[in-house]
């Protein structure tokens, strides 16, 4: 085991929350299977008054609903039969019978390559949409280019995923995946629409239309207009959980000598999809490409991937080193700034230098 100098990490961090770039953090660490360091710091809110950051803090996790509530399901579905990758999505969505020569598959979706919109514009001023108005809007996105032929970060092809899921299912996604992930990873402070007491939540940013910062309500203007409920953004978690989770990637598929994902399924998932395009992607994940700027730092493997929330969140791992990296904060609070982009990549160098 490395000597880890927790306190340079700690050091840093602190030094970025004194620089107004960050309220607060929770920082998680795990090399070969055992807890290096599970630390907060900073404040979990600081508007209208400042409240102290803890380990068990439950933040609005983002775009880690991405990888830790659709991929995992979808790779069960894959499992247990329900899903092909090869699937067109207009057998389970005949809205998408496009008169194209190549449909849009599941693959696409996951591997933002589907050739739909990253997102709707102009989403900030629809606040007033029902559910089912978004849905509607959502279900008559066209691609713009041809699937598999670009890649583009689409919110939109993940709602469509979530879509999908509920069709396959039969039942509502939260309830799905309490039952089938959450449950079995011991993830009971994990699900969407959270109702722990005030002092619980990493506070967002402040809504507009509500006049108020959001507290336990998603941050993510579609998630809270799907009723807090999608495949791209509307899950709540702690440090504690997401390492269960992430636990079980590392054991890949298994959790406590139980198995929930196959470890074929793992394993693909961290495959590159996209070795054409610029950003690398497997299935969910981010994967490493040298020749682009990425938040898993500089010294991270060819085999490295992870994923990122916008309000602050980011699991990195590290399967080189066998270690991963759980970086939560809610760097929204202080608004929309770009700071998280240079924090990310400098805190894991000072992680992976220190691991070997």
């Amino acid at each position: 085991m490395s000597n880890w100098d927790i306190a340079k990490i700690s050091n840093f961090i602190e030094q970025q929350i004194g620089e107004g770039h960050l309220p607060g953090a929770v920082l998680y660490i795990a090399q070969r299977g055992a807890e290096v360091m599970r630390q907060a710091y900073g404040s979990r809110v600081t508007y209208p008054e400042t409240a102290p950051m803890s380990v068990d803090t439950v933040f609005d996790l983002a775009s880690l609903t991405k990888v830790v509530a659709t991929l995992p399901t979808v790779l069960q579905l894959m499992d247990q039969g329900k899903l092909s990758l090869a699937d067109p999505i207009g057998v389970f969505l005949p809205q998408f019978r496009c008169h194209q020569e190549e449909p849009i598959r599941i693959v696409h979706l996951l591997t933002h390559s589907s050739g739909l919109r990253a997102d709707i514009p102009g989403i900030r001023a629809m606040m007033h949409l029902s559910r089912d108005e978004l849905v509607d809007l959502i279900l008559k996105e066209r691609p713009l280019h041809p699937p598999g032929t670009k890649v583009v970060y689409s919110d939109i092809g993940m709602i469509v995923l979530y879509l999908i899921i509920e069709i396959v299912t039969g039942e509502a996604f939260s309830t799905y995946l309490k039952r089938e992930l959450f449950d079995p990873l011991e993830m009971s402070e994990t699900g969407f629409c959270p109702t722990f007491e005030e002092s619980r939540y990493a506070v967002t940013e402040f809504s507009e239309h509500r006049q108020a910062y959001k507290s336990g309500l998603v941050h993510d203007e579609k998630a809270e207009l799907m009723q807090g409920v999608s495949g791209h953004a509307g899950l709540f978690s702690t440090v504690h959980d997401l390492a269960n989770f992430t636990e079980m990637i590392r054991q890949k598929g298994v959790f406590k000598r139980r198995r929930l994902i196959s470890k074929a399924a793992i394993e693909l998932s961290s495959c590159n999809f996209t070795p054409c395009a610029q950003e690398f992607r497997g299935l969910g994940w981010l994967l490493r490409n040298p020749s682009s700027f990425q938040f898993s730092g500089d010294y991270a493997s060819e085999h490295s991937f992870g994923h990122t929330g916008f309000t602050g969140t980011s699991l990195l791992f590290e399967p080189e080193r066998d270690l991963q990296v759980i970086f939560l904060t809610n760097r929204v609070h202080f608004g929309r700034t770009d700071h998280i982009l240079q924090i990310r990549p400098r805190l894991h160098n000072l992680i992976l230098a220190q691991s070997n």
